[in-house]
């Protein structure tokens, strides 16, 4: 079964806005069994948006609409769509009472232009959008569906979860899908691809595996079909372990999350806490951690140090060893770490210090030189990484490095 997505609006054209709502579907999509086929952007022109519903309805079984249902001039789609299928147009009672009751709710006069958002074509069948005024319209057309969303994200989310996708299911009959991830990390793409050859090469045509980069890391995600699903899952499996047992070392965790989460999950399990202490990362390690809700069970906080003389005042650094070795040091970022545990009173702090760049280097010391250290208890350790030229990329791998290295230290201390 294969969809196309189709997200109409000049603002995504231009930039103004990232268009979200297309990755989020098509994940939604594809875990119950419907691959995308195409994602395609048109700009708020009638000729334009009809073009790609006829080359979608060529492509595809499902077409999703996304963008142009508010009450302005520029929202076409709506019009435009009872224009493509030859339909005229119908108030809908039950949206016309949904959206003025919101109206009233918030003391706010009814005009015209808000009246028409329940005006729909005849023959769609109007689903209720219970947290906007544009309604959600279903169309069963040529032997296809069409379902034109608004393009808000949290009212597009609800939507497809709450009334789309149920629909979908009941409406197709749907192939079993099941995706295993394997998180790994401080391995090449091109060197991961070879530990796992043989293993690759052994897959059966009906499990896929994809390969996911990104800056230090990367996610391994084995793709099955089939028709009964727990058949489908057990074999799944055992190739995941297989390849688990390959790359061991490099494995951070066999679960579909990121690498924080990952390692707020085994700190919070055993009970343990962190603090950071970062330099040239300025916060972004604490960010990452942060965003993730009840993150405050394992992490109490950090110091974004800057300055030689917040290493100093803050984290308890030796001026004589910033003196002797630099911020930019082994000697320094330990001490780093160690500060950090101690005045936080946490079980473990991981500290960053380097030169993002493009500029402060020197040629002992080059742009992306980074020290990054983890204590705890028994020991500090502190390794050296050499990064690129390019200041957001070194920013965001030393963050990555940093977390890996201490989800390492963490394995060997707590297993």
């Amino acid at each position: 079964m294969l969809a196309e997505i189709i997200t109409i609006g000049d603002e995504i054209l231009i930039g103004q806005i990232v268009d979200t709502n297309s990755a989020w579907m098509a994940s939604e999509l594809n875990l119950i069994g419907i691959k995308v086929k195409q994602v395609s952007s048109v700009s708020d022109d009638a000729e334009h948006i009809i073009e790609a519903l006829q080359l979608a309805e060529k492509r595809v079984d499902i077409i999703l609409i996304t963008g142009g249902l508010g009450p302005t001039k520029d929202d076409i789609t709506k019009v435009t769509l009872a224009r493509y299928f030859n339909m005229g147009f119908r108030r809908d009672q039950e949206t016309l009472e949904h959206v003025t009751d919101i109206f009233t709710r918030y003391h706010k006069p009814m005009i015209e232009s808000n009246r028409k958002q329940a005006d729909v074509p005849e023959g769609c069948t109007v689903i209720m959008n219970k947290n906007g005024t544009a309604p959600c319209m279903w169309f069963e057309e040529r032997g296809k569906v069409f379902v034109s969303m608004p393009g808000v994200p949290f009212e597009m989310m609800y939507l497809m979860k709450e009334e789309i996708l149920p629909r979908l299911k009941q409406a197709f009959k749907l192939p079993c899908i099941y995706h295993k991830t394997i998180l790994t990390a401080n391995i090449g793409e091109s060197f991961l691809a070879v530990e796992i050859e043989e293993i690759e090469d052994s897959l059966p045509p009906h499990i896929k595996l994809a390969y996911l980069p990104r800056l230090g890391q990367i996610r391994l995600r084995l793709s099955g079909t089939g028709t009964d699903e727990d058949i489908l899952k057990a074999e799944v499996e055992a190739f995941a372990r297989q390849i688990i047992n390959k790359v061991r070392k490099y494995v951070v965790v066999d679960q579909d999350v990121t690498l924080e989460k990952a390692l707020l999950d085994i700190m919070d399990e055993k009970k343990l806490t962190l603090s950071t202490a970062e330099s040239c990362t300025g916060g972004y390690i604490a960010q990452l951690i942060t965003q993730h809700p009840g993150c405050s069970s394992v992490f109490a906080g950090g110091a974004v140090t800057y300055s030689n003389a917040l290493k100093v005042s803050v984290l308890g650094v030796k001026q004589q060893t910033l003196d002797v070795y630099g911020a930019v040091s082994e000697e320094t970022v330990k001490e780093m770490a160690a500060g950090a545990r101690t005045n936080f009173k946490t079980d473990y702090a991981v500290a960053v210090s380097g030169i993002a760049g493009p500029d402060g280097g020197t040629p002992t010391k080059p742009v992306g030189t980074v020290w990054v250290a983890v204590a705890s208890e028994r020991k500090v350790v502190a390794r050296l990484f050499n990064f690129s030229n390019r200041r957001i990329q070194n920013i965001e791998r030393s963050a990555v490095a940093a977390l890996a290295m201490l989800l390492n230290e963490l394995k060997q201390d707590v297993g």
